[in-house]
């Protein structure tokens, strides 16, 4: 009976001692997928692993460190290259750790002699969650929702290590504020943080390499999918994405070939790897030089020189003199570098520990005390690439250096006699330009400019700008200078003494505007002030130069965007409505506070920085006078987008302006120029062809096809309908500005029907000229438009 008894209890435990082998391998058999549930747990044993769903990627407990120090890890299914690592400051106990997910949602690293690491604590408990390795290889830990939708809690791809893999994002996250970088190593085997990061620079959308937070790299502004200091072959199987919204600034990449395993490294000596060869070269950046993207610095030793660079070689010393130690350890290679280059005393260093860490630095040793040895240290030697080419000898740079030093003088000799008599010149010319002045302005000057210089100090706001000034913010009037060359005269960019810049209008003599004309404009715009205007800022007069200086516009005109089909896609549609909005403001001040009248196109509508338009060029202002409707003989506007009754019979009102509006609205909606032939039949130009399409109820067909993703198909019909109302033969039936802002603005405002419209096909004038030259052919060719003065009596308007 005992011995049965004694069998029974055995056989008891031995079935218990199964059931908990039984659960627990369902429990790692449940985590060995690609995700891991409430409860349950993966250790650091090689059976529980996490792998995604297509096995690219797996999630373990790993050695990365001299030691017993592991860190939880996402690396390759192919090469076990480690592309993510947990916190690095923060390893666990390698034969205890264990990550784990409990049931009110704490994602956590536990290992028996160290502090718990939490992932991801919920500010309440929460069920329904589950962290999943994605085939990204980016970690979440995801709530699910009974319609099927996720909310991410948590996500690896937020913490970065010194690895950029596909979709994995730099920059900053403005809802948290929290910044996505890389940083490197500090040693090759030491994970923690060393002395590069890799970040993403929002205003000025470059990359850059930072050591210990000093900017030494930048790979320059991205063109055309390229960075300017990055080799085009580590770029060629790249597709970047850019984001720039309220919710975050970000940079990330894609590549063309999914399955090829493409990452950029950021190593411990600031060099950026992808496999196949280097990306970026920060480590080659001491300051002086500006090649490959590196970036001058201003606190450069003056006892180092360009060229100087520290050389690795290998071998032993004989004997080691005046030496010095430093034994941080939070001291990198890195670190080592930087101290030995501010020190004039020092010409080498190595790592003191055998970990890398730690600093010896030698003062001022000669090679002759060192060995080279493949099998033996590291040693770094400061030298001079500029003189140490192979096979040169000393008195060869000594007789060199002499030459060159004798060479200098006597070049300097010269340039200052040619500098003295360049003076004597230029002096001579001063005075004489002076007594000149003088004299235009005591015997000479004309009733006009008197009037013009007294109206000018009745405190309009405007500034008289001195001529020297002038020419020296635009070098002179150069050719690199010149933005473009408008119907009245170049235009160039400046920048005032005090880095003020600006945009010069250099009035052309042939372009018909005496003193009269010029102080009318001056007069008309002066008090013109609204954010949808250029504003002008002063005028400057020489002799017979009339000279307008304005804001200056970084982001161009309107027409370098939108008639592009590359740089067409960087203008989205809310961005296109935000300049419809924004002309139609401007052009309805001009009508309610003015008499100005412009001429509207595409390349008169500026960009500042913030892609806000601005209405340029007042250029019909000056030939006007104050009645609401003027005649005259003299017109002067740009194919296809002036209205009938100006042409015609060269009748200007407010209502030719809505005309313009409505012309260059269409363009924007459609991405093209509406002088361009859209019929096969008959020449119908972008109007005809629109209508064309209303009355078929196509109208979206119109849409510019970069934005095809991106528009409000009811923006964008609505849009398309006010331009039609705009363009309407009559003027009488077009509305005025107040109106097409109130349809703008108030979307369930009612708005009427359109008639046909102006120039319902092309006319003669132009489908002669472009047939002539085969454009009708293909309806996708653009046709530059300029300003143009032409008298009503040589226009052909019969229908073609």
């Amino acid at each position: 009976m005992f011995e049965h008894a004694i069998r029974h209890k055995l056989q008891k435990l031995l079935s218990f001692m199964c059931l908990c082998l039984w659960w627990s391998t369902c429990i790692h058999v449940e985590a060995a997928n690609d995700s891991l549930k409430p409860g349950h747990t993966l250790n650091y044993t090689d059976i529980a692993t996490l792998c995604s769903k297509k096995g690219k990627y797996c999630l373990d407990f790993q050695w990365k460190d001299v030691g017993e120090n592991q860190y939880l890890v996402v690396s390759s299914a192919n090469n076990n290259k480690v592309v993510w690592m947990s916190d690095r400051n923060q390893p666990v106990d390698g034969d205890s750790a264990v990550l784990s997910l409990n049931r009110s949602g704490v994602l956590k690293i536990e290992s028996e002699r160290r502090k718990p690491i939490i992932l991801y604590y919920p500010p309440q408990p929460i069920n329904n969650i589950k962290a999943t390795l994605l085939d990204t290889g980016n970690f979440v830990l995801q709530q699910l929702h009974s319609n099927g939708t996720n909310t991410l809690l948590w996500q690896s791809f937020d913490y970065p290590t010194d690895t950029l893999i596909p979709t994995m994002k730099l920059g900053v996250n403005h809802k948290t504020d929290h910044h996505w970088l890389l940083v490197s190593f500090m040693a090759k085997t030491l994970v923690t943080p060393g002395a590069f990061s890799l970040e993403w620079e929002p205003v000025e959308q470059e990359l850059i390499i930072r050591r210990r937070g000093k900017v030494c790299w930048r790979s320059g502004k991205l063109r055309n999918n390229r960075f300017e200091h990055i080799p085009e072959d580590a770029q060629r199987r790249l597709k970047y994405t850019i984001v720039s919204n309220g919710d975050e600034n970000s940079f990330s990449f894609t590549t063309t070939n999914e399955e090829a395993d493409l990452w950029w490294i950021l190593s411990e000596t600031g060099q950026i790897s992808d496999g196949k060869g280097y990306v970026a070269r920060a480590d080659l950046c001491y300051g002086y030089n500006t090649d490959g993207g590196c970036q001058r610095w201003q606190d450069i030793p003056k006892c180092r020189n360009p060229g100087d660079v520290f050389q690795k070689k290998t071998g032993y010393f004989n004997y080691l003199l005046n030496t010095s130690i430093e034994g941080n350890i939070s001291y990198g290679y890195s670190d080592c570098e930087a101290s030995c280059w501010s020190n004039c005393n020092c010409n080498a260093f190595t790592e003191f520990y055998s970990n890398g860490t730690g600093c010896t630095f030698f003062h001022w040793i000669s090679a002759e005390n060192y060995t080279f040895d493949s099998t033996g240290e590291n040693f770094y030697f400061l030298v001079n690439m500029l003189t140490n080419h192979k096979g040169t000898k000393k008195w060869i740079w000594i007789g060199a250096v002499a030459a060159t030093a004798l060479l200098a003088i006597c070049l300097f000799t010269i340039c200052l006699a040619l500098k003295k008599r360049k003076f004597v010149f230029q002096d001579k010319k001063r005075q004489r330009m002076v007594m000149k002045m003088v004299h235009l302005a005591t015997c000479s000057r004309s009733s006009a400019m008197e009037d013009f210089e007294v109206d000018l100090k009745k405190g309009n706001g405007l500034k008289l700008f001195n001529y020297t000034s002038v020419m020296a913010a635009t070098s002179g009037f150069s050719s690199e200078n010149m933005l473009g060359e408008g119907g009245f005269g170049p235009v160039y960019k400046g920048i005032l003494l005090t880095g003020q810049e600006i945009a010069v209008k250099r009035l052309s003599k042939t372009s018909g505007q005496g003193i009269v004309e010029f102080k009318n404009e001056l007069t008309l715009i002066c008090e013109l002030q609204h954010m949808n205007l250029v504003q002008l800022l002063g005028c400057c007069i020489h002799e017979e130069e009339r000279i307008l200086i304005y804001e200056y516009m970084p982001n161009k005109s309107l027409d370098f965007y939108l008639f592009d089909s590359t740089r067409g896609k960087l203008l989205d549609w809310k961005k296109r409505f935000k300049i419809i909005e924004g002309i139609s403001q401007g052009l309805l001040y001009l009508h309610k506070y003015s008499r100005l009248k412009i001429i509207l196109k595409a390349s008169n509508i500026l960009l500042d920085e913030n892609m806000n338009p601005k209405i340029s060029d007042f250029g019909m202002a000056r030939i006007f006078t104050q009645e609401s409707v003027s005649n005259t003989n003299r017109i002067v506007g740009t194919h296809g987008y002036m209205s009938p009754e100006y042409i015609m019979e060269g009748v200007f009102s407010t209502k030719s302006d809505v005309y313009s509006f409505g012309v260059l609205l269409l363009e924007i909606v459609g991405g093209r120029r509406s002088l361009g032939c859209y019929g096969v039949d008959r020449p119908l130009n972008m109007i005809g062809h629109t209508w064309e399409l209303w009355k078929d109820g196509a109208s979206s067909e119109l849409v510019d096809p970069s934005i095809k993703e991106s528009f409000d198909p009811n923006e964008v019909q609505r849009c398309i309908h006010i331009g039609l109302l705009c363009v309407q033969h009559y003027a009488d039936d077009r509305p005025t500005m107040s109106d097409i802002v109130s349809m703008l603005t108030n979307k369930s405002e009612i708005v009427s029907l359109p008639e046909r419209p102006a120039f319902y096909v092309g006319r003669k004038i132009i489908h002669h000229e472009l047939s002539s030259k085969g454009f009708c052919a293909d309806s996708t060719v653009e046709i530059t438009t300029s300003t143009v003065e032409i008298t009503t009596s040589t226009i052909d308007m019969t229908d073609s």
